[in-house]
């Protein structure tokens, strides 16, 4: 690990190229500030996202600028209800050589790349969509019985829509709890709007540079998990964690009447490190508990569930984590 003097100007190395990314995803995606900082928070994280928005919001050029300006590799695949694994992973064929002889050849699919768009993905089957468990988990993919590596760094950003459930699967918990954030693409406001209509319906066409290398990228998620976390953070995340579980004995009364299921530590290991990328692209050392209650929704969004008797009520999610994190947060403070 470095030395805090080194440390300190790597951060600020890092800080200064972020600005750089930021300013270049800025020339093609226009407003969207907080969805574009959570999406590099993710990748500086060494996580995936999945962006839920509605069509024609921007996530599919949100990814692409992204795999532009990161210098990354990218293939997009189009989840449909067809598609099959070996769609997304690759397959063995069969070749006859020159000579007569047979041999097997390994056909590499799009998840060998650095940065998948998964387009869509809750319409493809469950057993496509459990394609991606080992390659968002373990970075490699088993096919015919042979480990084969991804390409490093390796991220997943998929989309989904949240209102055209029909012809769809949902995607179950053990994958939703892959993704590091669930970033929420809301609809620009009207001065966006207005600059978005001006900028995009004329002859030029604005064009992100790269601004980052792979190994540039890896050696900043390297940077963030060596950025220094408080006490006061640390207890704030276990907090927050434990008390959305309705089993635990000193979870709020609405958790218990309200949620079915409630985060795992891995929502811990998810606020950590994107509170850690959050605080980096605000140009601070550290992490605060204002970061944690930022990403609150993020990360915790899609690691719960209400009960049905909850949504029967009308109850939504994000107000249930919402008065969990405010509760928090006085406790914190009061201590």
């Amino acid at each position: 690990m470095a030395d805090p003097d080194t440390l300190v100007a790597e951060i600020e190395a890092l800080g200064a190229k972020l600005g750089e990314a930021k300013a270049s995803i800025g020339q093609r995606i226009i407003g969207q500030e907080a969805v574009v900082e959570l999406a590099i928070a993710a990748m500086l994280s060494g996580g995936h996202a999945l962006l839920m928005g509605l069509p024609g919001l921007g996530k599919t050029l949100l990814v692409d600028t992204l795999a532009t300006v990161m210098g990354l590799s990218a293939n997009r695949v189009q989840f449909t209800p067809d598609l099959m694994p070996a769609d997304i992973l690759g397959s063995e064929v069969l070749e006859t050589a020159d000579d007569g002889s047979r041999n097997f050849r390994f056909i590499e699919g799009p998840v060998f790349c650095q940065l998948l768009m998964a387009d869509e993905i809750n319409r493809a089957s469950p057993r496509t969509q459990s394609a991606l468990l080992q390659a968002m988990q373990e970075r490699e993919v088993t096919i015919a019985g042979e480990h084969r590596p991804l390409a490093a760094p390796f991220h997943v950003l998929a989309t989904q829509n949240p209102i055209e459930q029909e012809g769809t699967y949902p995607l179950p918990e053990a994958q939703l709890d892959r993704f590091l954030v669930k970033i929420d693409v809301p609809y620009p406001d009207r001065q966006t709007e207005r600059d978005i209509l001006i900028a995009t319906t004329g002859t030029l066409e604005t064009a992100a540079r790269e601004v980052f290398t792979p190994e540039e990228l890896i050696a900043a998620q390297q940077i963030v998990r060596q950025m220094p976390v408080g006490e006061s953070v640390v207890e704030m995340i276990l907090d927050l964690v434990r008390s959305c579980r309705p089993a635990e004995p000193d979870a709020p009364d609405v958790v218990k009447r309200a949620v079915a299921w409630g985060p795992g530590p891995r929502a811990a290991q998810a606020l950590m490190l994107t509170a850690r990328a959050r605080a980096l692209l605000d140009g601070r050392l550290a992490p605060s508990v204002e970061d944690i209650a930022a990403l609150a929704r993020p990360v915790l969004g899609h690691r719960m569930a209400l009960s049905f008797a909850a949504r029967a009520e009308g109850l939504v999610l994000e107000q249930v984590i919402d008065e969990v994190t405010a509760r928090v947060t006085r406790v914190e403070a009061a201590a």
